[in-house]
């Protein structure tokens, strides 16, 4: 008896021990976007935890007491870098344990914004001040490319920080990489009909997929949200929809600009959002896919309608 007793506890203790093992590795990620890669590479083992909640814009969010001490406090720490999340550099520099800035990954495929670009509304004082011509632009990981890229960082972070997993870790960061295959074919097939077909944006944020399928916006109307812009500039905007004809002009989640219904009243023109960031998608191992197909079913569908 007194050997099954000891047989027993020593089964729990160790099932304790993984149960810990498992729960010491706090994974945070700035936007939700790296936490669906980190939640893919996780899968069966963890959740990770994301800093901004959903509707919150990674330009300019004000960093709450709590936010700061939970960035000082997980073990793993990623980012997308100073180009895109402003305010964390300076809560980073306090911060002892690893912290990761992808952009700076070897192997990432980044772009800039155009030196020469035309597309934003037509007067240089209306550019988006975040993405000046020649900038970085920080919305990297619309690139499927870039996901691998992360995810196989997480996984060998991961597996050097909990080796107990490190197998489940690289294998599922393996699946990841297949599905984003299978993923890459079906995007491939549901915008090769929209190929050449022009739209606008209000935030150029979409490059990267664009880059990826075969798009490019015909413009970017680039509004700070807090900034009603001047009637030159809406005019100037409207006739640019007006040379173009049927088209449709995408806004982000959760607002749409205030101008959006005044400038397309009476135009041929559909108003329908592209989210970028799919702030309410679950954390799940599939996240990440499903952020990227919903942008391509969106952007085909409403061009589709035309």
């Amino acid at each position: 008896m007194s050997r099954l007793f000891s047989v027993f506890v020593a089964f729990i203790a160790s099932f304790l021990l993984i149960g810990q093992a498992q729960a010491d590795v706090r994974v945070l990620t700035s936007i939700k976007p790296l936490q669906l890669i980190a939640a893919a590479v996780q899968d069966g083992v963890a959740i990770p935890e994301v800093l901004l909640p959903p509707g919150a814009s990674p330009h300019n969010y004000a960093l709450r007491p709590s936010d700061v001490r939970k960035v000082q406090a997980v073990d793993l720490l990623y980012w997308i870098g100073p180009d895109m999340e402003g305010f964390l550099p300076r809560v980073l520099n306090g911060r002892t344990l690893p912290s990761v800035a992808v952009q700076d990954l070897p192997g990432m495929k980044l772009r800039r914004f155009a030196e020469d670009s035309h597309s934003h509304a037509e007067e240089a004082d209306e550019h988006d001040h975040d993405h000046r011509p020649g900038s970085l632009d920080a919305h990297l990981w619309l690139s499927p490319v870039n996901a691998r890229v992360i995810a196989e960082k997480m996984a060998a972070d991961l597996s050097a920080a909990d080796p107990a997993n490190a197998e489940r870790y690289q294998s599922n960061a393996k699946a990841f990489d297949q599905r984003l295959d299978a993923l890459d074919e079906r995007l491939k097939k549901r915008l090769a009909g929209v190929e050449g077909k022009p739209y606008f944006v209000f935030h150029e944020a979409f490059d990267y997929f664009e880059d990826a399928y075969g798009l490019k916006h015909a413009g970017v109307f680039s509004v700070a949200a807090e900034v009603q812009p001047g009637a030159q500039h809406v005019a100037a905007m409207r006739t640019r929809l007006q040379e173009v004809g049927k088209t449709c002009v995408f806004s982000e989640p959760p607002l749409r600009p205030r101008l959006a219904e005044t400038l397309v009243a009476g135009l041929p023109v559909k108003l329908a959002e592209l989210d970028a960031l799919g702030g309410y998608t679950p954390a799940t191992a599939q996240g990440y896919e499903q952020v990227l197909e919903k942008l391509g079913n969106d952007l085909a569908g409403c061009l589709e309608s035309l």
